[in-house]
């Protein structure tokens, strides 16, 4: 199938599961997870109407952005070129923030205060206008908006902050809202990757308890949880955004 046919398909799986729970699919949104994939295959999700992308890796973010808005001309998608929005998904190191904040809309992968404080310190330099342009130079806005990664399951070898420890890092991000200057860092929700249901609705649980305690000034929102494989029952479970990558683009080369 092609990625136009494959993309037709994921939004009638995701409104299907979103009608069995009596949701809006508008209020859903599909993450085309991108990694490891050409240019071209992005650049023809684009022409199907698909502007939302999340990459794995800093330097592929980095590199694959600056590709994709300098060949929109050649698929006479100009007029989209500030409507692409990037979403990084993996595991962010301190030493490649220079790669994600510039280009990054969304960072799904917070999961520890020294993290959080490493981000706002890089987007709290105000000393040097170069260096506010290294960092800022692609962004449209100067609001990140994050997601908390929780191991949810508290598997081993797995990325994400315990869920006992959340609370805490809420609370550091509400401090981080306070102080900041022009570039903010603002939380919107929580992200995992759950194995089952059962997960899913325990990391909605938590989301709840969280709003429940008034310990971020804002609500929160947002779920990101649900792959190829299980994002109908990540949509039943409450997801707002899902990341799909196989069934839109096949399977990854080895």
């Amino acid at each position: 199938m092609l990625i136009v046919e494959n993309l037709a398909d994921i939004k009638n799986h995701i409104a299907a599961a979103a009608k069995r729970r009596e949701r809006d699919p508008a209020s859903i949104k599909l993450i085309a997870v991108s990694k490891t994939k050409p240019v071209e295959q992005i650049l023809e999700a684009v022409s199907a109407g698909q502007l939302i992308f999340g990459e794995n890796y800093a330097q592929e973010l980095r590199d694959k952005s600056k590709q994709i808005s300098e060949n929109l001309d050649t698929y006479a998608l100009t007029h989209l070129r500030t409507a692409v929005e990037w979403h990084f998904i993996g595991h962010l190191q301190k030493n490649k923030l220079k790669y994600v904040l510039p280009v990054a809309k969304w960072i799904h992968t917070i999961d520890s205060v020294e993290l959080l404080n490493a981000l706002s310190s890089r987007l709290q330099v105000t000393t040097s206008s170069s260096q506010i342009q290294d960092v800022m130079t692609c962004r449209r806005d100067d609001v990140v908006n994050c997601l908390i990664e929780v191991n949810i399951a508290n598997e081993q070898n797995k990325s994400g902050i315990s869920p006992e420890k959340v609370f805490s890092l809420v609370s550091a991000f509400t401090q981080t809202l306070k102080h900041s200057n022009t570039q903010t860092l603002v939380l919107k929700g929580l992200m995992c990757m759950a194995p089952s249901r059962p997960y899913f609705r325990q990391l909605k649980s938590l989301l709840d308890e969280i709003n429940s305690r008034n310990i971020y000034p804002e609500k929160l929102t947002e779920l990101s949880m649900g792959m190829t494989q299980d994002f109908e029952v990540a949509i039943e479970e409450g997801a707002t955004m899902v990341r799909i990558g196989t069934a839109i683009f096949g399977e990854r080369s080895a």
